[in-house]
């Protein structure tokens, strides 16, 4: 299996929620910062929010801060991204990953080393 793999992507509605995960297997995922990315095609990936390890220290970009929540579920080595207020604009590919720093904004995609494959979110208009 690989070592993080998102999943929860599926059509959201305007206003409407969708809750992903990233879940870790092989190790633990509470040593690490864990970051949740957005790719939509032809835009520069966008770090979203991340969670520092063994804390509960989190940064939201302005595009999500008040209606995304990220959090860590430790019994089920997974973090998940709570999306409430879906927008159009939410709509992309999904990333979650880790081997990067989690101590402020911007939440760059360059400092993290090891990604999940995404899953998809798409919001109708």
């Amino acid at each position: 299996q690989p070592p993080l793999v998102e999943s929860g992507g599926d059509l959201g509605q305007p206003g409407g929620s969708l809750r992903l995960s990233c879940a870790a297997s092989g190790f633990t995922l509470e040593l690490n910062n864990v970051a949740w990315f957005r790719q939509t095609p032809g835009k520069e990936r966008e770090g979203l929010s991340c969670i520092a390890a063994h804390i509960k220290n989190t940064y939201y970009a302005d595009s999500v801060k008040g209606r995304f929540t990220l959090f860590r579920d430790v019994a089920k080595n997974t973090v998940f991204l709570e999306m409430k207020n879906l927008k159009p604009e939410d709509a992309g590919e999904y990333f979650c990953a880790i081997g990067g720093s989690c101590n402020g904004l911007p939440i760059r995609p360059g400092n993290y080393r090891y990604w999940g494959r995404g899953t998809q979110v798409t919001v109708s208009s």
